[in-house]
């Protein structure tokens, strides 16, 4: 008798153990995926600074969605890489200046897919009609992502630009 209680109460710590490993690798990997998430947001945010939209569709899933609502009206739609890539381009092209100050983020986790909301400050830098102006929005990303291969993507993103400054810079 005594020897099957003695086993039954290694049995049970093991077991108890064993549920607090569990419960501690998932808190881990809970942490792992929010810090891949706010790492992918902020390495978007980067590349479009230095305006390498090439690695920056890598961060995008191959059919990803990007859409984009300016001042409440909803703007295009940009279905897979490609179409992405050239709006992307397009538009970054248009500033000498591009910098983003990413802010407070969002996620919800499931699995092997999230969603999130990320806030950004954008600045852009540019030329209109010969004269040096300062773009400023404040951005809010409405993003879903997926997991492949150990890596978070971006599956759908609505950047949502919710007010707009446009200063001339003085000399």
């Amino acid at each position: 008798k005594k020897i099957v209680l003695a086993l039954a109460l290694v049995i049970l710590c093991l077991s108890v153990n064993a549920q607090k490993m569990n419960s501690n690798n998932k808190k881990i990997t809970v942490i792992e995926d929010r810090i891949g998430i706010k790492n992918l947001v902020d390495t978007f945010s980067v590349l479009a600074d230095v305006k390498d939209v090439k690695t920056q569709l890598l961060l995008f899933t191959e059919n990803a969605e990007v859409s984009s609502v300016n001042n409440g009206e909803t703007g295009t739609t940009f279905i897979g890489r490609k179409q992405i890539g050239e709006a992307f381009a397009g538009f970054l092209n248009l500033f000498d200046v591009v910098y983003h100050i990413n802010g407070q983020q969002t996620v919800t986790l499931n699995g092997n897919k999230a969603s999130g909301i990320s806030y950004c400050q954008v600045v852009l830098i540019g030329t209109e009609n010969n004269k040096k102006m300062k773009t400023t929005m404040g951005v809010i990303y409405h993003d879903e992502y997926v997991k492949e291969n150990g890596h978070w993507l971006i599956n759908k993103r609505q950047s949502n630009f919710t007010w707009t400054e446009k200063t001339e810079m003085k000399p």
